[in-house]
């Protein structure tokens, strides 16, 4: 009786089991509920016109309630697949293709392409290559064989890559996502501010109709506290009702490249922070923006060299990566192409360069992708040569379109956008903290440098001219102003370098720190008030550019700029009289570092009087150790207690 019993259970699931297997059409006599069958049915066709329109986002909404309804239609269940395969979900094909696969196997003549598809997004990549493989022998055309060797290849890819995973932690920046789509985040170097676009609601109940959701704008939230602000539209003159999207952004936070495509192909603009107040955008100048496609940029620490993706003609594929230099007088060099090693037959795009200036981190539909754009880090040497680069692997990159990575000035961590179970939306904004064994960690060798410029006396904000130059070479790196509401100003100075870094101000004595890098191997970041003495009698400054040998009063040639710069204030205002002064340590007896002291302070005066200067203009004085400003028990106190200053006599 028990076995009987047993028997007729096992015989109830299976009839069950089968009937769930069968492939229901939507026809009213396959239903009771007649009205609910009118519904479904209207569901049905509504997200059919806009599935053969192509119109892939709006259809799902519609294709769902149907499928809520009757979920063993094949041919339903096919076409949400294909339409999830064409959303930035593409994950949720899989269970639709699946199983329209198992009630009608034959269902379509490209069912095998679609399974593999569907595979190949949750990263089953043995599978996919099994389906891939078996519409390979269906199919004739060499173009599309062409296309299915290429996801074979991106399938094995995936397989190698499995091995080669970012090994950091990953955290879901929840402050930041909505319910929405939230990506292309960009930080300021030392990630205190965050700008990134949204399809969130923005004062508008605007929907674009191809994928019907808001027109994309574009947001900010600063870090405070440790934690982000809530993220608040950036500005109307930058967010219009069409799309707006960031592209780009200077480390300092004080420029963004807008994507508009309110015209012809879009093109970039660009926007500087004016105080608090962004400045109307502007065209980003010929040869940058064309008559072609320009949909990112990126420029170098030192201001010079701007990166940006283009599909003009003449490049290696569809989207290249192109640069163009800036001389000493900004004017734009023509464009050069970044070459094979970066560039390939597919298109490239999503390009960052990093605070230290070498190394890039780009996404390609090329090189060892395992679909779609995955995103790479190359490095450049100091020839100018690019690496092979380096696929950064999962969870970074996925089978789907995975196209900007930001990577802090420190090289740490990292932050990109992704479609991820369990996320606060649809694509949500993500942090990496990187691992030892990550690819995407960049040893960075680089000083940032947070300052802010003030009045010495008020200790209010003074916007200045901050002007970098290279000692060595005695050239100007960069030039750009702080900020006139705050006094902030933010760089970052690739190792290698003997760094002059002056604040200039009509109306003040300049002031210049020295960051003596050719030596550095490591990372430092460091605050910096810059102290501004109004030009009146006793004002005093520091040339921390003058350079002496240990112990010797002889100028070194890397003092030229300094010496030069306080040649141009003496020229611009003939009637000011100096007190030049030489300072030591308390290294050595009074009587040697009185006379070294008094020597320096005389090599300064020399060097202005074989210039032209009258002598009478200023005096020398040698005060040995008698006027420190900092302690002389360690060797940075002694170092800046070794050096030459001047003060205003008369004005």
């Amino acid at each position: 009786m028990k076995k009987i019993t047993f028997l007729l259970i096992v015989f109830f699931l299976l009839n069950i089991n089968i009937k769930a297997q069968v492939n229901t059409e939507f026809k009213s006599k396959n239903f009771d509920d007649k009205q609910a069958f009118e519904n479904a049915q209207q569901n049905l066709l509504d997200g059919e016109d806009y599935f053969d329109d192509k119109s892939y986002y709006a259809a799902i909404p519609f294709l769902l309630k149907a499928n809520d309804f009757n979920p063993n239609s094949a041919s339903l269940n096919l076409k949400l697949g294909i339409s999830y395969l064409h959303t930035n979900e593409k994950q949720k094909a899989f269970q639709h293709i699946e199983k329209a696969k198992k009630l009608v196997p034959n269902i379509s003549e490209k069912i095998d392409y679609y399974i593999a598809r569907a595979y190949h997004y949750i990263l089953e990549f043995e599978n996919a290559i099994e389906f891939y493989n078996k519409y390979l022998t269906q199919i004739s055309d060499e173009n599309e064989k062409t296309k299915i060797l290429k996801r074979i290849e991106e399938c094995n890819n995936g397989i190698n890559l499995r091995d080669h995973r970012s090994a950091g932690l990953i955290v879901n920046i929840k402050e930041v996502n909505s319910i929405y789509a939230d990506y292309s985040p960009m930080l300021t170097a030392d990630e205190s501010t965050m700008i990134f676009t949204s399809r969130r609601k923005n004062g508008s109940d605007l929907v674009d109709p191809y994928d019907m959701q808001y027109y994309e704008n574009i947001f900010i939230s600063h870090y405070k506290d440790k934690k982000w602000s809530t993220p608040q539209p950036i500005s109307e003159v930058l967010n219009s009702k069409n799309h707006d999207a960031n592209v780009g952004l200077s480390n300092d936070g004080q420029s963004i490249f807008v994507y508009n495509s309110n015209h012809g192909n879009g093109e970039l603009y660009k926007t500087s922070l004016n105080g608090t107040t962004w400045s109307a955008p502007i065209v980003v100048p010929e040869p940058i923006n064309s008559a072609y496609n320009e949909k990112c940029i990126s420029i170098s620490p030192d201001k010079k060299t701007i990166y940006f993706v283009s599909d003009r003609p003449g490049g290696k594929g569809g989207l290249d990566i192109y640069y163009v230099e800036k001389d000493s007088e900004g004017n734009l060099s023509d464009i050069h192409n970044i070459g094979e090693a970066i560039n390939t037959p597919y298109d490239e795009d999503g390009i960052f360069i990093h605070p230290d200036g070498k190394a890039l981190y780009f996404s390609s539909k090329g090189h060892n992708t395992m679909g779609g754009y995955d995103i790479f880090k190359s490095i450049k040497d100091t020839n100018g040569v690019w690496s092979k680069p380096v696929n950064l692997g999962q969870p970074i990159n996925s089978a789907d379109d995975d196209i900007f990575l930001f990577v802090s000035a420190n090289g740490k961590t990292g932050y990109f956008s992704s479609l991820k179970e369990g996320g606060v939306g649809e694509k949500d904004i993500y942090k990496i903290n990187f691992s030892e064994e990550d690819p995407g960690l960049n040893e960075s060798k680089l000083l940032l440098v947070k300052g802010k410029v003030i009045d010495a006396i008020t200790q209010k904000p003074i916007e200045a001219d901050i002007v970098i130059m290279d000692n060595t070479k005695q050239e100007e790196i960069a030039k750009f102003k702080s900020n006139k509401e705050t006094g902030d100003f933010l760089v970052s100075l690739p190792a290698g370098k003997n760094y002059a870094l002056t604040a200039l101000n009509p109306n003040y004595l300049f002031y210049s720190e020295n960051f003596n890098l050719i030596d550095s191997t490591s990372y430092l970041e460091i605050a910096l008030n810059m102290e501004m003495s109004k030009l009146q009698a006793n004002a005093t400054s520091v040339l921390r550019n003058i350079f002496f040998d240990y112990g010797k009063s002889i100028l070194k040639p890397a003092s030229t700029t300094e010496i030069e710069r306080l040649l141009t204030l003496l020229k611009a205002h003939p009637k000011m009289t100096l007190e030049i002064s030489g300072h030591t340590d308390n290294i050595s007896s009074k009587k040697f570092n009185q006379e070294l002291s008094k020597k320096r302070a005389n090599s300064v005066a020399n060097y202005l009087i074989k210039k032209g200067i009258d002598g009478n203009r200023f005096k020398t004085k040698g005060y040995a150790f008698s006027k420190p400003i900092a302690s002389n028990k360690t060797k940075e106190g002694r170092k800046r207690n070794r050096r030459v200053e001047f003060k205003i006599l008369t004005y």
